[in-house]
């Protein structure tokens, strides 16, 4: 789906490369026949691209990791158009700075049940140890782990060195991800109000839009709370 006239893929993409301590941003895609328009997008826009199992994700993310060079790996999902390169870089110089085996932003699945500040959802980010992706790549079992990609390392205490960065105040309502038709509505507004092609929007710029315009946040107050996080913590 185009916004600003790109394909919002493009837009993930350039925002990612915008951020601090980022040095290749490649996308890790099925192997179905189905997603050869994104291969091909990938290939005509310089964007590195790997083609992997549709439903064994972490085994095609961590492939991917591999083929990209990639340590730490920050992993970002296409349906979060507003990934904030500011964030991505509080989390990359977080990571170094505790040693972490898993970083990640507090939001998604990783915040489930945590007291601590939540940034929106859809500003989700991870920064993985290459080392600790690899040992879930061999030793997790569990289909939801295996498609989710990094439940593993952070739903058993104490198995790897985990942390999270918490936002400076609580946004967990706020639904920033596209799933459904309403959710790109939200998207598609922001984006036309606030896309520029010198520099890329970021979070305190979304709220003061949504504080202006309330019937735009409103949109898709009905998916809020519906991504079924407990399920990825509770695989059984």
């Amino acid at each position: 789906m185009p916004l600003a006239g790109k394909p919002m893929l493009w837009h993930i993409v350039d925002r990612l490369r915008r951020a601090p301590g980022v040095a290749t941003v490649g996308v890790a895609t099925s192997d179905r026949p189905g997603d050869e328009p994104l291969r091909e997008f990938c290939r005509a826009e310089g964007i590195p691209v790997f083609a992997g199992d549709e439903r064994d994700v972490l085994d095609r993310f961590y492939r991917a990791a591999v083929t990209f060079g990639g340590d730490p790996v920050i992993r970002v999902t296409a349906d979060c158009p507003f990934v904030d390169p500011e964030i991505i870089g509080q989390l990359v110089a977080q990571y170094h700075a505790g040693q972490y085996d898993h970083f990640a932003v507090a939001t998604g699945s990783v915040a489930h049940g945590s007291n601590d500040a939540r940034f929106p959802d859809g500003l989700d980010a991870e920064c993985i140890r290459l080392a600790a992706l690899e040992k879930a790549w061999k030793e997790a079992t569990e289909p939801s782990d295996r498609e989710h990609v990094t439940p593993y390392l952070y739903r058993v205490v104490g198995r790897f060195r985990n942390g999270m960065l918490p936002a400076a105040e609580h946004h967990g309502d706020l639904r920033w991800t596209v799933d459904h038709a309403a959710d790109f509505a939200v998207v598609e507004k922001v984006y036309e109000a606030l896309w520029r092609a010198d520099r890329p929007f970021l979070m305190p710029e979304i709220l003061a839009f949504f504080a202006a315009h309330p019937e735009v946040r409103a949109l898709n107050d009905a998916f809020v709370g519906t991504e079924g996080y407990a399920q990825v913590w509770n695989p059984k």
